[in-house]
């Protein structure tokens, strides 16, 4: 019985120790405020381009045959005019002598149709007379006739035949003069895409041969900008942008062009923006992918808080049925060091800052800008 009554007081003695030392854990809030100032903000467009020469002019063969000689490479410099490759010009040599010969046979019969002609008239204008005369009956006066026109029609036919010879000649010499691949502009080749000895074929679809960028000190990014940003792109805008080639760098250009063919991918529908930029020490090279911010908006001398504080609610640890849900937007301020919502209208913003309009606003007042809980533990007696 003793021992009964001494697990008992000691059950006793622990279920008292327990009671004091239960821990009382309670949440204070704490604000993270900034000062509210007065400053700039800059609303830019993001966007992901390529670095394309201004002109890009693709070469191409007009007639087939094997590349007989190559005078250039990647890079070189090219004047208007100069030749660049030649194609095996002697099966063209051979339909320019053709076509000569076949000129040449053209105007023999020509100049027998105006003999023939001459003939005719002669013997029309005879046998119309004794015609006239009754010397001569109508059939045979007829058929003299028949003959002159006829040598007429002849002679229409061939001077058309000998046009059609000269219009054959030029279009072999034609066909001969573009064996000679020749730059339409000053510039230099960035892509060669022949060898000597290949053959080409223009007959379906104009091979590409080479690729001359006329001006590489001028050059524009095409980027992709996102219909729901588009609106807010005009041109002239400043954009800067990077490229990963030189990181650090900040290269500076205009909006030159905002391109309205839509380009739909995968349901994402963006839009070309072209942008102009200067490449004066030729360090940017066509196909570069370039970063691209562009400047849309700038304002002055506006007061603007962190996006957070737009998102700040200190009474977000009170219950559903206490909470309250505000329809236009607002920041809070520490007044007393108790939070105060101010409402507010929303300006320009740049994922960092938004501008924030009020006549309640005033430099230097506490905005929050984020809420941490934590917890305090303390002992205390029983409950």
């Amino acid at each position: 019985m003793k021992t009964k009554y001494i697990y008992i007081i000691i059950i006793g003695i622990v279920l008292i120790l327990i009671l004091f030392f239960k821990n009382d854990n309670t949440s204070v809030l704490s604000y993270k405020t900034e000062k509210l100032k007065k400053g700039t903000i800059q609303e830019k467009v993001t966007a992901t381009g390529t670095l394309n020469p201004v002109s890009n002019i693709i070469i191409g063969a007009s007639v087939s045959g094997m590349i007989k000689n190559i005078f250039v490479d990647y890079n070189s410099p090219v004047k208007k005019g100069q030749v660049l490759a030649i194609i095996d010009p002697e099966p063209f040599i051979a339909q320019v002598e053709q076509a000569k010969a076949n000129l040449l046979m053209a105007e023999a019969n020509l100049e027998k149709a105006k003999v023939a002609l001459i003939e005719a008239e002669n013997n029309y204008k005879r046998f119309k007379k004794l015609y006239e005369e009754k010397l001569i009956s109508e059939s045979e006066y007829e058929r003299y006739f028949v003959n002159y026109r006829s040598a007429i029609a002849q002679l229409k036919d061939a001077k058309a035949k000998v046009a059609q010879a000269r219009a054959s000649l030029r279009q072999a010499q034609t066909n001969l003069n573009y064996t000679k691949i020749r730059s339409p502009v000053n510039g230099i080749v960035i892509s060669r895409n022949i060898e000597i000895g290949q053959t080409v074929a223009a007959s379906f679809q104009t091979p590409t041969l080479f690729q001359i960028a006329e001006d590489l000190s001028k050059m524009q990014i095409n980027t992709n900008v996102d219909e729901a940003d588009i609106g807010k792109v005009k041109e002239g805008q400043i954009a800067k942008f990077t490229v990963d080639a030189y990181p650090g760098l900040i290269y500076e250009g205009k909006v030159f062009q905002v391109r309205n063919a839509p380009i739909t991918i995968q349901n994402v529908v963006t839009y070309d923006v072209v942008i102009s930029v200067d490449n004066k020490d030729l360090k940017l090279k066509p196909g570069m992918t370039a970063q691209v911010s562009i400047l849309t908006r700038k304002k002055e001398n506006i007061f603007k808080v962190r996006n957070s504080a737009l998102r700040v609610n200190p009474l977000q640890n009170q219950s559903d049925k206490t909470k309250k849900y505000y329809d236009r937007p607002g920041i809070w301020i520490l007044k007393n060091n108790q939070p105060v919502r101010i409402e507010v209208e929303i300006g320009i913003n740049d994922d960092e800052y938004v501008e924030v309009i009020s006549n309640d606003l005033k430099e230097n007042l506490d905005v929050i800008v984020e809420v941490e809980t934590k917890t305090n533990k303390r002992k205390k007696l029983f409950f």
